[in-house]
C-alpha cells in the first residue's frame, strides 16, 4: 500500500516527490476541484428551479454555498480516486493559506477517504522542510475554510448582482467585484482630487555652484529660499482649491520677470558660504519582503507587473528556491537568520555584519507571525550564481537574495550636510549625503 500526497500543481508535485520515500505517491489537484457553478449549464437538475440556482449561493438558507466539479476536472477526480483506492493514507499537502486550506477540503469531502487524513503544511520546498511537515502535519483548519467560502460567496454575490446593474445603466461588459469596485472607487476619489485642483504659477532660482571650476564634478546645486530676509514662494505654499497663495502668509511670489531680473542681479554679486550645518545619522535596511512589497520592487527595479512577479515567483517556490510567496509577514525564523549572518560574514566581512540578529514585527493588522517573509529556501542562502537559474526567475531570485541578507548587514551610516550661501540680500540653500 502507499501513502497519497495530494498538492496543487504538477511542478510543486515533481519538487516534493524527490524529498518522499517510494511509498509516497504524489498526484495534483491542478488548483480548486469545485466551485461555485460558473453557468446554467453546471447547476444540478435537482435545483435548477430554484430563484438562486444561477447565483450558486442560497441567500435565504444562511448564505449556504452549491458546490459543483466543473467538467474540466472531473477527469482529474476520478484520477484522485482511483490512486485513493490504492493508498492507506491520505496527506493533503495543498498551500498554508487560506485557499490551499479551501482546496484540501474541497479534495476532502469530494475524494469521502475511508483512509486516515492528514493535513501537512510547509512554507518552502527542500528536503529538510517537507520532512519536518511530515512529522507535524495536523487536521483541516475550518477557520481558514470559512474564511476563503466567505470571500467567495462575497465575490459571488457582489459579481453577479452588481454587474447586471452597470451594463443597464452604464455600458455593456463591464463587471463589478469585492475587490475591484472598491479599487475604481479609489481611482474616483483620486481623480476627482485632479479635476478639482487649481494649479498656481510661481518662479524660482537654482545656482550651479563650484568652487573648484577646473574640477567639473565639484559642481552642485543650491535653492533659492529667502530674498531680503523673506522666503520665496513654492509649491506648497498655495492653496490646491484656488491656485491661490492665501491671504497673510508672508511669502515672496516671484513672477518670470522678477526672477530674471533677479538672476541678472545675483549673478553680478559675491558668493560667500554663510553656514554649513552637519548632522549624522543611521538607517536600518529594508524588511524582507511581503507579497505587497515584493511586487513593487519588481516593478521598480525590473519594470514587471504584479500579475507577472506573482507567477515568476509562484515557479521559484514550487521548484524550490524560495518560501511561499503569498505572505504579509517580514517575520524571518531563526535559521533564516542565522543563515544570512552567515553569508554576510563570508563575503562582506565581519565589519558589515550587524552586530545581533535583526528581527523584524509585521505591522498590518491581522498579519499571521507563524508565516514568514519571502525568503531564499534552506538554510544557506545561496547567491544566484550558485543556482541553475536564468532569464527571469534569476532575476526575482536575486532581488529577494539581496533584500534578505541585507537585513542582517550594519546599519548604514550617513552624515547629512546643508550649506547656506549667501549674495546680496538673498540666500541660497544646498543640502548632500555621505554613506
Amino acid at each position: 500500500m502507499t501513502k497519497l500526497v495530494i498538492v496543487e500543481s504538477p511542478t510543486k508535485a515533481k519538487t516534493i516527490r524527490n524529498y518522499l520515500p517510494k511509498e509516497y505517491q504524489v498526484k495534483a489537484s491542478m488548483g480548486h476541484i469545485r466551485d461555485l457553478p460558473a453557468s446554467a449549464a453546471e447547476i444540478p437538475d435537482k435545483v435548477k428551479g430554484e430563484p438562486w440556482a444561477r447565483l450558486g449561493v442560497n441567500v435565504e438558507k444562511d448564505f449556504e454555498p452549491l458546490y459543483v466539479i466543473p467538467s474540466s476536472k472531473k477527469k482529474v477526480v476520478a484520477e484522485l480516486r482511483k490512486a485513493l483506492k490504492e493508498a492507506d493514507e491520505l496527506i493533503l499537502a495543498t498551500d498554508e493559506d487560506r485557499e490551499g486550506e479551501s482546496i484540501g477540503w474541497h479534495l476532502y469531502e469530494v475524494l469521502k477517504p475511508k483512509v486516515p487524513v492528514r493535513r501537512m503544511v510547509f512554507h518552502e520546498i527542500t528536503r529538510e522542510a517537507i520532512q519536518q511537515a511530515l512529522e507535524q502535519t495536523r487536521g483541516i483548519n475550518d477557520n481558514l475554510v470559512r474564511a476563503q467560502e466567505t470571500r467567495r460567496i462575497l465575490d459571488r454575490l457582489v459579481g453577479y448582482t452588481v454587474s447586471p446593474l452597470l451594463w443597464k445603466k452604464i455600458a455593456p461588459k463591464l463587471s463589478a467585484g469585492r475587490v475591484q469596485s472598491v479599487a475604481v472607487r479609489l481611482l474616483v476619489e483620486r481623480e476627482r482630487e485632479r479635476r478639482a485642483f487649481r494649479a498656481g504659477t510661481y518662479w524660482d532660482l537654482k545656482a550651479h555652484l563650484n568652487k573648484r571650476p577646473d574640477q567639473p564634478k565639484h559642481r552642485f546645486e543650491a535653492q533659492l529660499v529667502s530674498v531680503g530676509g523673506v522666503r520665496v514662494a513654492s509649491g506648497r505654499d498655495f492653496d490646491e482649491h484656488t491656485g491661490k497663495i492665501p491671504e497673510g502668509k508672508n511669502v515672496l511670489l516671484l513672477d518670470e520677470k522678477q526672477a530674471h531680473a533677479l538672476r541678472e542681479r545675483l549673478l553680478a554679486g559675491t558668493w560667500i558660504v554663510t553656514g554649513i550645518e552637519s548632522r549624522e545619522a543611521s538607517r536600518s535596511p529594508a524588511p524582507p519582503f511581503t507579497t505587497s512589497t515584493l511586487q513593487q520592487e519588481a516593478n521598480r527595479k525590473l519594470g514587471w507587473g504584479a500579475r507577472q512577479t506573482m507567477r515568476v515567483a509562484q515557479a521559484l517556490y514550487e521548484n524550490g528556491y524560495i518560501t511561499y510567496m503569498r505572505t504579509d509577514s517580514v517575520h524571518l525564523s531563526d535559521e533564516a537568520i542565522n543563515a544570512a549572518r552567515r553569508r554576510v560574514q563570508d563575503l562582506y566581512g565581519k565589519e558589515y555584519l550587524n552586530p545581533k540578529p535583526r528581527r523584524y514585527k509585521t505591522q498590518a493588522k491581522g498579519a499571521q507571525e507563524a508565516h514568514e517573509a519571502i525568503r531564499p529556501a534552506g538554510n544557506e542562502m545561496r547567491p544566484v550564481d550558485e543556482l541553475p537559474l536564468n532569464g527571469q526567475e534569476r532575476a526575482l531570485y536575486d532581488l529577494i537574495w539581496k533584500r534578505t541578507v541585507a537585513t542582517q548587514m550594519a546599519s548604514a551610516r550617513l552624515r547629512f550636510t546643508t550649506v547656506t550661501i549667501g549674495v546680496e540680500d538673498a540666500v541660497f540653500r544646498a543640502s548632500g549625503r555621505e554613506i
